[in-house]
């Protein structure tokens, strides 16, 4: 059946207020559709300093999604599912990332990685050093990005409630079976949708990879570095790079909504 447009559950004055919020998001991404120049797009956006950037960001960005997934979950069920002192403190802690300018994120994780900080003598010690490098870049992307997993998968974890996960448990099964086969399966749409959250913000994270990481071409200057040089001597470039990094983004997105919206359905059909 073909979907049709209706507002009629909505007041007006609701989708006129909508359509300026749409407009204030869709406008400045016209302007810079715009501005690209065209004629020149592909030999801006295929520079070998503009892939080596892209390649990096995409590179970087799906080992800190993998990072934000591996400990993001355990720490989404242990907020959702546990009650202890100080919960609510660690909590605001875990979220601080949201609100936290990136540059002060940079200053910590130098503070805690780089040479003078307070591991740093320890991965010294044991020949590694972090700080100016991928592994850095690495690191900040999965810093400011990991609240947002668990934003989402607490959220969703609190929403479908124990109901199931204590039936299993009466049934006599194991916690870790019950994780497997109940719970992340009920929570899997916004564990998706946090993933792709925490891609999306590391793709585009720039403060704390530039203070902690620094920006050097194939090694820690990921996409977003690069359009901020560009912006100072090729603006034609930093637009069309823009360009590239908004696709990137929309496409990820674009799909991730898709897997998460088909999800529940796949859940049904094996009901």
């Amino acid at each position: 059946m073909a979907e049709h447009t209706s507002f009629a559950s909505v007041p007006r004055w609701v989708v006129g207020v909508a359509a300026i919020g749409a407009l204030f998001v869709l406008l400045p991404l016209v302007a810079m559709l715009v501005r690209v120049n065209w004629a020149e797009f592909l030999p801006l956006v295929t520079s070998e300093s503009a892939l080596a950037a892209l390649w990096l960001s995409l590179r970087t960005s799906i080992a800190a999604t993998a990072l934000c997934v591996a400990f993001g979950v355990p720490m989404a069920l242990v907020l959702a599912r546990s009650r202890f002192p100080g919960q609510r403190v660690l909590r605001s802690l875990v979220l601080l990332p949201l609100v936290l300018p990136p540059v002060v994120g940079g200053i910590a994780l130098l503070s805690t990685f780089g040479r003078r900080g307070l591991l740093g003598a320890t991965f010294q010690f044991l020949g590694i050093d972090i700080a100016f490098s991928t592994t850095a870049v690495v690191l900040a992307q999965t810093f400011v990005a990991l609240p947002f997993l668990v934003l989402s998968l607490e959220g969703a974890l609190r929403t479908v409630g124990t109901r199931y996960e204590a039936i299993g448990a009466t049934l006599g099964a194991h916690p870790t079976t019950v994780l497997r086969r109940i719970t992340v399966p009920l929570v899997l749409p916004a564990l998706i949708s946090g993933a792709v959250l925490s891609f999306a913000r590391a793709l585009g994270e720039f403060g704390a990879t530039l203070t902690f990481a620094g920006s050097l071409q194939g090694t820690t200057r990921t996409l977003p570095l690069e359009i901020y040089l560009q912006r100072e001597v090729d603006p034609d470039a930093a637009v069309a790079l823009s360009l590239v990094l908004i696709v990137v983004a929309v496409i990820v997105v674009g799909l991730a909504h898709q897997a998460g919206s088909a999800a529940p359905l796949r859940r049904a059909a094996r009901a």
